[in-house]
């Protein structure tokens, strides 16, 4: 149930001495063809790392046969040297497979502004090509291989059944810090043995993205990596409708981003803040957002404290120029309990049961007809030891 569950598709994840822990650090996923179709959504942040920066010219011909991936290093803010050290790794690596260096996309997670030591990754590129396997567990040990302060690898998939016959798409993330919209920081690669166009797959994954993956704020910060990619190999013969594509990989890059929040550093609440009766999507996406990055609400949700007053002050800071509502008629239920009602006080907050895992907070501004959901997680003292003891 990963990237090699889609036909087509050969993967490897081996230890290449990058990380000082000894466990897996590079993965390498392989497109075989027939078509050599490929998409990639990447961060918004305007500080990027050397890899976005060659990924994202590699990828605007629609075409790439392989994705190389390395976690210990995030190879961001190293100058030309870091970005001579991506190019060497894409040769590299088509050197070993006989395609173009620029049919090979990079990607690098780890610590910024720390080199990468090149000799141990590019040996270790060599020990990645001459394992790579169409195998279930060939693709875990790739999932395993760019995990940095996760604590389980996330891999996911989805088969498809149709009156052509049968086609799927899977996929593999990493991410549990830095997870902020635009995109919640990660590294993914889903693959699809669907026969796609280019523009076809480069339109489902920005939709898909836009509605999975940049509507999670575990942190509010933004990393310089992010990179999502979509590979299809045509293998299956099918061609989907469009339409039933944009289902599958929403659903699958859905199902792994969920996986995120769930494993979000320190985490032991999974929150899902949704607004409805917004009077556009924007404006319920943009409230959600906002009420999602309050520090102290989450500190509430942390401590099984339904304390709606966080959720209210909030929402009262999204400017009304980009969501008008009037404070007069909200609604705000927490896990199914209504307390707070049309401006005033709802149910009493004892009635609310903050011990199930995932926490609803529901907003209905009574505004309109539109809705949208962000999640994000609450803030622990787990979160405060991890990013404290992070390069140390």
């Amino acid at each position: 149930m990963s990237v090699t569950t889609a036909t087509g598709f050969r993967a490897a994840g081996v230890v290449a001495g990058l990380k000082r822990s000894g466990k897996p650090d590079l993965a390498l996923v392989v497109n075989d063809g027939p078509l050599d179709v490929a998409a990639g959504v990447f961060t918004t942040n305007r500080v990027v790392a050397a890899p976005v920066v060659w990924s994202r010219q590699a990828v605007a011909d629609g075409a790439a046969r392989a994705v190389v991936l390395n976690s210990g290093s995030a190879n961001a803010c190293t100058g030309a040297a870091g970005y001579a050290d991506t190019v060497a790794t894409a040769e590299k690596v088509a050197g070993l497979l006989g395609c173009r260096a620029q049919d090979v996309l990079v990607c690098s997670t780890g610590v910024i502004g720390e080199p990468i030591a090149m000799p141990a990754l590019l040996a270790g590129t060599e020990v990645a090509a001459s394992e790579l396997a169409a195998t279930t567990q060939a693709a875990h040990w790739a999932a395993l291989a760019i995990m940095t302060t996760d604590t389980v690898p996330k891999e996911d998939a989805l088969t498809v059944s149709g009156s052509q016959g049968h086609w799927s798409v899977g996929g593999m993330i990493k991410g549990v810090g830095m997870l902020a919209p635009g995109m919640a920081t990660v590294l993914g690669v889903l693959t699809t043995d669907a026969v796609v166009t280019p523009e076809v797959a480069a339109r489902v994954l920005a939709s898909a993205a836009g509605r999975t993956v940049n509507r999670i704020n575990s942190d509010g910060c933004m990393s310089t990596n992010d990179s999502v990619l979509l590979l299809a190999s045509g293998a299956s013969g099918v061609s989907p409708d469009p339409g039933e594509l944009q289902e599958a990989v929403t659903e699958v890059l859905g199902r792994l981003g969920r996986r995120l929040v769930a494993d979000a550093e320190g985490a032991t609440h999974d929150i899902a803040v949704t607004v409805t009766g917004a009077v556009s999507e924007a404006a319920a996406l943009a409230a959600a957002r906002t009420v999602s990055s309050s520090n102290l609400l989450k500190c509430a949700v942390a401590g099984q404290d339904p304390n709606w007053g966080r959720v209210l002050a909030q929402l009262g800071t999204v400017p009304e120029e980009v969501c008008p509502f009037d404070p007069g008629q909200v609604d705000v239920a927490m896990n199914g309990v209504t307390i707070f009602a049309h401006g005033a006080l709802g149910s009493d907050r004892s009635e609310v049961d903050m011990s199930p895992r995932e926490t609803r907070i529901d907003i209905s501004l009574n505004a309109g007809d539109a809705t949208a959901t962000v999640w994000t997680n609450d803030l622990t003292h787990g979160y405060v030891t991890i990013n404290a003891d992070y390069t140390t």
